[in-house]
């Protein structure tokens, strides 16, 4: 069977910003082969400093995923079994897998609609209802992952003030909102810890997978490099029962270079936004909406509409490609549904799954592609 035809505007492109940055990734990718250390050398000690000084924290650690930075971060915070960990159900799958994983209990909390972001009042109701409960079975709360979805910061004043309440860790999942803010501060130093991701399409991207873990915690970040490498202080010796979860040499020399770079293109991206905002502005379509406190990244430019297969068919039929994120909440898909507690009713989630949907939006898009894509889908050409 054939691939299908690549869309003239793809939805993102994670070969045009290699190619954006060609020679310094190759000659970065050249220096660590003809160095000959590719696990935990300098490169990962280099781009650990950097990023922490980047974030805004004393400490980053470099991990082989974004799940396993979630699932470290939980870990290291002493989140497991028994524990209550609030979340979001819109939201990447690695999220809730990454608490399954520590062993502790998923409780999905609603969204603010206009954000997609953890609404701090339903997260409040959720704490006290499991604290309410008198059954032995329940979990006790004990952590609050908060998803900083599609680029854009969640409420953190809030969410810890009410972390700070009931006594709850708060770690962050800053897999999609490299370099956004909120009230000035970049997100991954609120919380106790945070994760992030460096999967291709992210706005800070590896070539393959990659992660980290960041706090300001100097115990929580030992046990994190204990934990990702067999609890190794010295080799061979463990004084953890750690995993394989290493950032790689190759990988790291790619981050530092495209690290560089971040404001920029996150500015370029804000550019993008700015322009699909102002051009689909009488389409009837739900546009992005930012916070007065916030600073996002755009990860994603999603629009919401009641007719989305209408809508994605005419993109798709143009050429342009379109994606979904996601089509299902978490407590909707087949291997979640009717097993994991909710933190009270999840209205707003399931109706973002229903109408979402995610345009180009990548650095290297032209202004002439963002044209041509407001133009099919109001159904008419712009002055130009």
């Amino acid at each position: 069977m054939s691939e299908p035809a690549r869309p003239s505007i793809p939805q993102t492109d994670p070969r045009a910003n290699y190619l954006a940055h060609k020679a310094e990734i190759d000659a970065a990718i050249a220096a660590v082969l003809e160095g000959g250390r590719y696990i935990l050398g300098q490169e990962v000690a280099a781009f650990e400093a950097e990023f922490a000084a980047y974030i805004g924290v004393g400490h980053a650690v470099g991990v082989a995923s974004g799940t396993d930075a979630l699932e470290l971060a939980l870990r290291a915070a002493g989140i497991g079994s028994g524990d209550a960990v609030f979340t979001v159900s819109p939201t990447a799958v690695a999220t809730v897998a990454a608490i399954e994983r520590r062993g502790a209990t998923p409780v999905l909390v609603d969204i603010d609609p206009t954000t997609y972001t953890m609404d701090p009042n339903r997260l409040e109701e959720a704490i006290r209802s499991v604290r309410r409960s008198p059954s032995s079975t329940v979990p006790r709360p004990a952590a609050i992952i908060t998803v900083h979805l599609y680029g854009h910061p969640a409420d953190m004043t809030a969410i810890l003030t009410i972390a700070r309440r009931y006594d709850l860790v708060v770690i962050e999942d800053g897999a999609q909102a490299h370099g956004a803010t909120w009230r000035g501060r970049r997100v991954g130093a609120w919380g106790h810890l945070a994760a992030f991701s460096f999967y291709p399409t992210k706005n800070l991207a590896a070539l393959g997978d990659g992660g980290a873990v960041v706090t300001d915690d100097a115990g929580l970040a030992e046990r994190v490099r204990l934990l990702r490498q067999y609890g190794w202080r010295q080799r061979y010796v463990s004084e953890l029962p750690g995993v394989n979860s290493r950032l790689d040499e190759l990988q790291a020399a790619v981050l530092r270079v495209k690290l560089r770079h971040l404001d920029r293109e996150n500015e370029r991206r804000r550019q993008i936004a700015a322009a699909y905002t102002r051009l689909l502005a009488d389409s009837g379509l739900g546009l992005p909406v930012c916070r007065p406190e916030a600073e996002p990244v755009y990860h994603q430019y999603v629009v919401r509409t009641p007719l989305r297969e209408a809508l994605q068919a005419r993109l798709t039929a143009a050429g342009i490609g379109t994606l979904v994120h996601y089509p299902q909440a978490v407590h909707q898909q087949p291997a979640y549904a009717g097993r994991l507690p909710l933190g009270g009713p999840l209205s707003h989630s399931e109706t973002a799954a229903a109408q979402v949907l995610s345009l180009p939006m990548y650095p290297e898009l032209t202004d002439e592609a963002v044209r041509c894509v407001a133009e099919v889908i109001v159904g008419r050409p712009f002055d130009r």
